[in-house]
């Protein structure tokens, strides 16, 4: 497909880059506009690295072509929060040191703070099952789980 300019909402701000309607959102976010809290991981929507929200909800951006995202809001890892004033969400990631190499983490706070987003108040079973297909292979799923709960307001699960 030939480039043309594509205007894309990201973080709160507009944006009009040049690119095919075809190519994956993760490519215009991390090369385009310098956005590395979404990974590339596998390049099939498998693994996860690669979360953003799109209208709050989580979305594999490594399959997500950017004319799709016209007219809707994509929010990545930096548009959350600040270092600051972190998002909930991030700073429950940050109390139960829920990383090990950090690779898989933008997924699991995009989907945590997806999750968040439709249900303020899950439980473990659905806070579980919205980690379910974000991969970690360092093997810090225990704290990540705590962190997760922890945003969800499971202090007790947490280890408050």
């Amino acid at each position: 497909m030939t480039q043309t300019t594509i205007r894309l909402t990201v973080n709160g701000g507009i944006h009009d880059v040049d690119a095919a309607p075809d190519t994956a959102l993760l490519y215009v976010l991390r090369n385009d506009l310098e956005l590395n809290g979404p990974k590339y991981g596998c390049g099939l929507g498998e693994c996860g690295a690669c979360t953003v929200l799109i209208d709050g909800v989580a979305a594999r951006s490594c399959v997500i072509p950017i004319e799709g995202c016209i007219g809707r809001e994509v929010t990545t890892l930096e548009g959350l929060g600040s270092r600051d004033r972190p998002d909930p969400v991030q700073e429950a990631f940050i109390r139960e040191q829920a990383a090990q190499c950090g690779y898989c983490l933008n997924g699991m706070i995009m989907s945590t703070r997806a999750l968040l987003n439709r249900n303020p108040q899950p439980s473990e079973t659905e806070v579980l099952e919205s980690l379910r297909y974000n991969l970690c292979r360092c093997g810090a799923h225990i704290e990540i789980m705590r962190a997760a709960l922890r945003a969800a307001g499971h202090a007790g699960e947490a280890r408050d």
